[in-house]
């Protein structure tokens, strides 16, 4: 009997008897389409896929799997996904919507099934904000949980340093509020290494004042490149810890379903966020070094940074890669833009920079995830779009890990890390022999799905 097969032939019917919500087996008609991940790039073959109605659901998931000899992987909604999830059943946690907002005491009740717009409209016209993503279709449990980068985390930290408690699943069935004081190890492990010690069901996050946000974009031509990045280079040194800053090049393709202003045009662009309108100082140095074609800035909200940013709404194809670096000489800038502009890189729509530093360096809560000490965080992007051959992009990826590979910082946050990358890329072996230990404690079945940390 093959290992497909096996799972092929678990007993689904008493799991799904079981269940107040949904189960789909391999044989269902809706198994396909919810099989998928965000990105559909990795193909998900789970032995069932699981719609928990609410904790018991969860416990009689836990119980079936260990019985049967097959593990539990939550995906809220589909993103972080890494691997075939073979032998799996793939829990989507969408009925955990709860969302509570207590503006005297800033801090936010999240459920593992809700969004990040759900938040973000919550929140408005609080004068608070949360360090959510760029993304609003993301869900705030496998963001925070591993690790997470936003506008705002020069000045709160990483998104896993916001996360005060949770309410979390054990894989014994136990059912419990956990927070630094009750359990640190957990709380340590919670904070970047997602769900390897159990079945988050709700988050609590900090808040952060931010009455007014000021940001927006300044767009430059590609030839302006070098210029711009040194002058945003030169300006980290000092910037005010408020000021978040991506710098992007961009590449787009000829292709018909892009807007005529950027349809096959390359430049560079200047994203920014701002908690205070004097923050936004150090761009004047940008624009010293070279004119902005166009210049979007001003008062704005977290709803409409998410909007700027573009994210695809809906789930595609694509590859990326990420690398954490400790520096960004001339002679890297250099190197990557002239690298960047050769005709075989057309595939990598965009490489990102983000600036690190303030708050990142300085975690206030203990946390598998870090990115203190590192000065930038790349990102490169190869969609795949219809009809176009996969390997130009995946050429161009490794082609970028390779020449920012000898620049790379010790440490990567989770979120980031591309398909075939474990936490190893994000530790030191001290912190994850930490890391291997306590979930061996929380879960010495291994009813969990051993995720990014290789058991």
């Amino acid at each position: 009997m093959t290992t497909e097969q096996r799972y092929r032939d678990l007993p689904l019917r008493s799991l799904a008897d079981r269940l107040g919500g949904r189960l789909l087996a391999p044989d269902d008609a809706d198994y396909d389409a919810e099989r998928s991940p965000w990105n559909l790039a990795v193909d998900q073959r789970p032995a069932a896929i699981a719609h928990p109605q609410g904790v018991d659901d969860l416990r009689a998931i836990l119980a079936f799997a260990r019985d049967a000899g097959a593990t539990v992987a939550v995906q809220p909604n589909g993103h972080g996904a890494s691997s075939s999830l073979e032998g799996a059943i793939l829990t989507r946690t969408r009925a955990f919507d709860r969302v509570e907002i207590d503006t005297d005491a800033r801090t936010a009740v999240i459920g593992a099934g809700v969004q990040w717009g759900t938040v973000i409209e919550a929140l408005a016209g609080t004068g608070l904000a949360v360090p959510s993503g760029t993304s609003r279709v993301v869900s705030p449990s496998g963001y925070l949980l591993s690790g997470g980068h936003s506008w705002l985390s020069r000045s709160a930290g990483l998104g896993a340093q916001s996360l005060r408690a949770v309410w979390m699943l054990r894989p014994d069935g136990t059912h419990e509020r956990v927070d630094d004081v009750t359990d640190a190890d957990t709380m340590w492990a919670l904070r970047g290494a997602g769900g390897t010690v159990g079945i988050v069901t709700e988050l609590e996050v900090d808040l952060l004042e931010a009455p007014t946000l000021f940001g927006g974009s300044l767009m430059f031509s590609a030839d302006d490149g070098p210029a711009v990045l040194r002058a945003v280079r030169d300006a980290a040194a000092d910037a005010p810890e408020g000021l978040g800053v991506f710098v992007s090049t961009m590449r787009m393709p000829d292709a018909p379903f892009l807007p005529e202003e950027v349809r096959g045009r390359s430049f560079t662009t200047v994203d920014v966020l701002a908690r205070a309108e004097a923050d936004l100082a150090p761009l004047d140095a940008v624009r010293a070094a070279a004119t902005p074609i166009r210049e979007q800035l001003g008062a704005t909200t977290q709803a409409a940074m998410a909007a700027m940013s573009m994210e695809p709404e809906d789930p595609t194809p694509s590859r990326g890669g990420s690398i954490a670096l400790e520096a960004l000489p001339d002679r890297v800038i250099d190197e990557l833009l002239d690298w960047r502009a050769l005709p075989e890189q057309a595939a990598l729509v965009s490489v990102t920079l983000r600036m690190l530093g303030g708050a990142l360096d300085a975690p206030r809560r203990p946390g598998f995830a870090t990115l203190a000490g590192a000065s930038w965080l790349s990102m490169g992007l190869a969609p795949m779009f219809p009809g176009a051959p996969p390997e130009a992009g995946a050429a161009s990826l490794a082609g970028l890990e390779a020449l920012l590979r000898p620049h790379a910082s010790e440490r990567m946050v989770p979120t980031f890390l591309g398909e075939d990358d474990t936490l190893e890329r994000c530790a030191t072996d001290d912190d994850l022999a930490r890391l291997r230990a306590i979930r061996d404690a929380a879960d010495p079945h291994g009813v969990l799905h051993e995720g990014r940390l290789p058991r």
